[in-house]
């Protein structure tokens, strides 16, 4: 009974020890690219006959190899993201339908156009990584 209360202290006074541990842990990266800059993915509605029938998500990422540009990049990303979910809105508003395929070169065009206006000049290429619709009728 000693021996089992002892071994019972014994753990409770370890466990403290083994919870502190500071090691962090480890970031998920999409890549092992420097040069990447990862967006969340950006959700627009689809509206058919004025009414709101799905979704369309789009996640992509910025492929900045000049490091000046990806830190600038990196800093005004919410501003970016503001930008590209108001251009994705506007998008599914006007050519995105139910009942067809999202066209995915118009989309990277469109983002890409914007990115190089917002930053005022090229040199991050978007890179899309997923489009996708959910219509729910």
């Amino acid at each position: 009974m000693r021996v089992a209360a002892a071994l019972l202290f014994a753990i409770l006074l370890a466990s403290p020890a083994l919870a502190e541990d500071d090691t962090p842990a480890p970031k998920h990266k999409s890549t092992q690219s420097e040069s990447y800059v990862p967006f969340e993915p950006i959700y627009a509605t689809i509206v058919d006959a004025g009414r709101p029938c799905g979704m369309l998500m789009v996640h992509f990422g910025l492929d900045i190899p000049d490091s000046e540009l990806r830190d600038e990049t990196t800093r005004s990303q919410p501003v970016l993201r503001d930008a590209y979910v108001r251009a994705l809105l506007a998008f599914t508003s006007t050519a995105v339908r139910p009942w067809q395929q999202p066209d995915v070169e118009t989309i990277s065009a469109r983002l890409q156009r914007l990115t190089d206006h917002a930053l005022k000049k090229k040199g991050a290429r978007v890179l899309l990584a997923q489009v996708a619709m959910r219509i729910s009728r």
